[in-house]
């Protein structure tokens, strides 16, 4: 096949992207939504990312077995129809009004997401040469980029509002009490979801009626039968793809540590700092995780031109030192100053997971597909690293921002990958 007949199957692939960022990045918004409406510390409030993440960890190895007797085709079509579904049952959950049914409702869209990602990075890896595999990685992921902007951005905007009430403090006027402001604080979560379950059911449809080509891994086509194990675990003999898992991990459970307390930090901590300032209301807080993901999608943009250049593990290794050193900013100043921190963070950490990734699958041949399910596990980072951030945050009061020690240590780990960990030895 002629490369230029790789286009619209890569259009199509790209545009799972955008969609998996739009929804994992709503979830900083719902732990600010949940913890007003069920009075949860920061620690049971980030366990919305956990419910989110297991699934991540639960799911790539059945997904890989599916797509391996399958195709990547049908991985992807029935992930869009789980993930719609996910959406949907957000409106029961609304009636429900228990934080648990929030839950359930997060880790089946995951489950849908899972497919997807399970799919859609080692389809874009093998879609085209090995040797420029790093950089068609890092173009698509800059819409992930894209999706994540527009979450925070926009999308978050529908859901916060200013009133931040308890029982005990809300105003006595107020429509309903205490009832009427959990319907209204629950019905403002139901429009992205929506959103989400209508396009994600129209996508499906299109690669229905789509062709995308039956990639080669290995001797064979995807979805023939060879008598090959659908699951190799041997694949974790490859070294480099062992220290990728691991750099993964500490790589996911970082980026979403900062992610998932950005608002909770915005809102919350920033004022304990920064005297003159109480607290940032809920609509700047959002322009500013806004501005956060903003700063992860241009990262994305010049890291896919500078990739052009310079040699993505170098790249890798440079963007972990910078990031060490403006986590320590985070760590000795917090307030202010940690927030535009944070900003530089996203910015440098755009490139780390879709670099290691390719670097991890290098020379995989036929364990492709397991490599890239054992690589999406490595998410199962998030359901740890974010609630222990979360902890720290809440548990050293004015040093709050020691938290921010979880992340630097992540970054260091990313950085060790780049210098000598992907480097294929056997």
């Amino acid at each position: 096949m002629k490369k230029s007949k790789y286009l619209v199957p890569l259009a199509l692939i790209f545009s799972l992207f955008f969609l998996w960022a739009i929804s994992s990045n709503l979830l900083p918004t719902m732990i600010r939504q949940l913890m007003k409406m069920f009075d949860l510390s920061p620690f049971l409030g980030s366990l919305t990312e956990s419910s989110y993440w297991i699934a991540y960890f639960i799911f790539p190895i059945p997904i890989a077995m599916f797509m391996k007797r399958y195709s990547y085709k049908a991985g992807v079509i029935f992930g869009l129809l789980v993930a719609a579904a996910g959406g949907l049952l957000f409106f029961p959950a609304v009636a429900i009004q228990q934080y648990w049914a929030y839950l359930t409702v997060f880790f089946i869209i995951a489950t849908g997401m899972c497919f997807l990602e399970t799919a859609a990075n080692p389809y874009v890896t093998v879609l085209g040469d090995p040797e420029t595999a790093p950089h068609r990685l890092n173009l698509a992921q800059s819409f992930n980029g894209l999706g994540a902007f527009i979450a925070g951005m926009f999308l978050s905007k529908l859901v916060l509002s200013n009133d931040s009430y308890t029982r005990d403090t809300i105003p006595a006027d107020y429509p309903g009490g205490w009832e009427g402001f959990l319907t209204v604080e629950s019905d403002s979560m139901k429009l992205p979801y929506l959103i989400l379950a209508g396009v994600l059911i129209l996508i499906a449809v299109v690669f229905v009626f789509s062709h995308l080509p039956k990639m080669k891994e290995g001797e064979h086509l995807e979805g023939e039968a060879t008598g090959e194990k659908l699951i190799d675990f041997s694949v974790f003999k490859r070294a480099h793809l062992r220290r990728g898992v691991i750099a993964q991990f500490f790589y996911n459970g970082g980026q979403t540590a900062i992610n998932a307390m950005f608002l909770v930090y915005a809102c919350s901590y920033v004022g304990l700092k920064e005297k003159e300032v109480v607290e940032l209301s809920s609509l700047s807080a959002t322009t500013w995780f806004g501005i956060y993901l903003g700063a992860f999608l241009l990262g994305r943009w010049v890291g896919t031109l500078l990739m052009g250049k310079f040699k993505p593990q170098n790249m890798l290794v440079v963007y972990s030192i910078i990031n060490v050193a403006l986590c320590v900013l985070i760590i000795c100043a917090g307030g202010m100053t940690g927030l535009y921190a944070m900003v530089g963070v996203s910015f440098f950490m755009s490139i780390m997971y879709p670099t290691q990734f390719s670097l991890a699958l290098n020379n995989l041949g036929a364990k492709t597909k397991s490599g890239s399910a054992f690589l999406v596990m490595a998410i199962v980072g998030n359901v740890f690293l974010p609630p222990l951030t979360g902890h720290l945050l809440k548990s050293f009061g004015d040093f709050y921002h020691i938290a921010y020690i979880i992340p630097l240590v992540c970054f260091i780990v990313c950085g060790y990958y780049g210098w000598k960990g992907y480097k294929v030895v056997d």
